[in-house]
């Protein structure tokens, strides 16, 4: 069983920042992909941001240009920095990890963007 463990969320201004982190169970290197995905209450879960293990990272529409997605290889851990946060961002943001079509899921962490 794959464990991926999420931290970061909180509450922030609108325009403020945050950098949620996943580290999986296993190697990082195991998976053909990593990423976050969000849910908002009354809504879908819907892709933020993936990045594959080989090629260029893909992000939503509505996130390209605020948020990035990063691997450090030796923390064995995947960061979302996100940037100039909106109200309309506020979700749970979960780490999913895909491996051979086999997807994972962190347990989920708040994001809230309020003043």
């Amino acid at each position: 069983q794959v464990h991926l463990v999420e931290t970061g969320g909180g509450l922030v201004q609108p325009g403020g920042s945050l950098r949620l982190s996943c580290t999986p169970s296993d190697s990082i290197f195991s998976f053909n992909a990593m990423g976050w995905y969000r849910q908002a209450p009354g809504k879908q879960r819907e892709l933020v941001a993936e990045k594959p293990s080989t090629g260029s990272a893909r992000y939503a529409y509505s996130v390209t240009g605020r948020f990035t997605i990063s691997r450090d290889n030796a923390q064995n851990t995947v960061y979302l920095q996100m940037n100039s946060l909106k109200p309309e961002d506020t979700a749970v943001y979960y780490c999913n990890a895909d491996r051979r079509g086999n997807a994972y899921w962190g347990q989920g962490t708040q994001v809230t963007v309020s003043s």
